[in-house]
């Protein structure tokens, strides 16, 4: 008899509300939105605590407020977000090579053959939460199913720090009374169009065979009468290399100060150097985007005689970039990427780092990784960035 195959499903417990209120513990226990603060924006994550008054991800403001006065609106980090991200697919992979990102805060991991080396799939699961706590300091929520769809449905089912796994010999019955709107990728119409062919759960797609769904809805059909049976082919299929690394930001209020615009380079890089040297990957081409305040946009690219993930090397060259730049009109947004990666499993040889001295700079830069890793994000912190506050109206990296 052949191992029995698993996927489990990882999701982070209201993400980015919950980093923020890791972050400050002030925080924690309230009503915390993560978003804008203006009555034009909208919540981009909700806390336990504010949910419970109807507020959601992507609902306004100003409903949101409406809903609970007592809401903590805190402007988003996602800088901190995608570091916390990392170090939790990091975790995964811990436990299986097979790890797929399906987003910044969830994933899917193949476990066939975990139960060899972890114990049955509760201990898997149980062993998978208790790590992710002590390495990101929050808590996950985990679904296994023999399944790929319905591992995301279980790990949807015991919500907040929970575990839910819907057993091979148990799919059949789940599935019988299981709301159809529950399956993913069943959006509002086609939900609608079911709740007219008298649909409500799994189990009524099954009184029709296989014939009747795709003369009427296609492969659409075909696709819901599989998952009615607990069927779905889907792999947990790890994400292709990167093949660039980017930071840029838009800026609260335009600028032509070449001096500020500096200092976000600088941020910048710090972003995209690490990114680079946790993945392992050196690029060739550093590249500076700058879009202006008619929002016209330019960008100027200059490869380098050797790969690099140095900090300073990407720094300075986006600076060299910028100074070839006229600024004929205010800038709004200024970003830095790499890209032309190698992996670096390869010997390195001694002439790939350019100037004299990067290399021991690159060592700087992984210890300084080590540290920031460890104690946070703000343990270390650049000369030339000490009293720079950033507050952009949008950062992406």
């Amino acid at each position: 008899m052949g191992m029995r195959t698993w996927i489990l499903h990882i999701d982070m417990d209201a993400f980015f509300a919950s980093v923020e209120q890791m972050d400050n513990p002030e925080l924690k226990g309230k009503p915390v939105a993560v978003g804008g603060t203006s009555d034009r924006s909208v919540v981009s994550a909700a806390s336990y605590e504010v949910r419970k008054y109807g507020v959601r991800s992507a609902m306004s403001v100003v409903k949101a407020r409406k809903l609970c006065p007592e809401i903590i609106m805190v402007p988003g980090r996602m800088g901190r977000y995608k570091e916390i991200s990392h170090l939790a697919m990091d975790v995964l992979r811990e436990f299986s090579p097979t790890v797929e990102q399906a987003s910044v805060d969830e994933a899917y991991l193949d476990g066939t053959g975990l139960e060899r080396l972890f114990g049955p799939i509760d201990e898997v699961g149980r062993r998978i939460k208790e790590r992710m706590k002590e390495v990101t300091g929050l808590t996950c929520s985990v679904g296994a199913a023999p399944v790929r769809f319905l591992a995301k449905i279980a790990s949807d089912m015991d919500k907040p720090d929970g575990m839910f796994i819907v057993r091979h010999e148990e799919v059949g019955e789940f599935l019988r009374t299981l709301p159809v709107g529950r399956i993913p990728g069943v959006g509002a119409k086609l939900l609608d169009v079911l709740k007219r062919l008298g649909v409500r759960t799994c189990g009524d797609i099954l009184l029709k065979p296989g014939e009747y769904w795709e003369d009427r809805l296609g492969k659409y059909g075909s696709a819901l009468f599989d998952r009615a049976r607990g069927i779905d082919p889907t792999p947990v299929t790890p994400h292709e290399a990167a093949k660039s690394c980017s930071a840029e930001n838009t800026f609260s209020e335009d600028t032509t100060d070449r001096a500020l615009l500096r200092k976000w380079l600088l941020a910048q890089s710090e972003r995209v150097g690490e990114d680079l040297r946790r993945h392992g990957y050196k690029g060739r081409t550093v590249t500076l985007k700058i879009k202006y305040s008619d929002f016209s946009q330019i960008t100027r690219s200059k490869s380098l005689d050797g790969r690099t993930d140095n900090t300073g090397v990407i720094y300075e060259t986006a600076c060299a970039l910028l100074d070839q730049v006229k600024l004929p009109r205010s800038v709004r947004l200024i970003g830095v990427g790499v890209s032309n990666f190698e992996a670096r499993a390869r010997q390195v040889t001694l002439f790939e780092e350019g100037p004299a001295g990067k290399e021991a700079t690159s060592e700087l830069d992984k210890a300084v990784d080590a540290v920031r890793r460890k104690f946070g994000g703000k343990a270390v912190t650049r000369v030339e960035l000490l009293g720079f506050k950033k507050k952009p109206t949008n950062s992406a990296d």
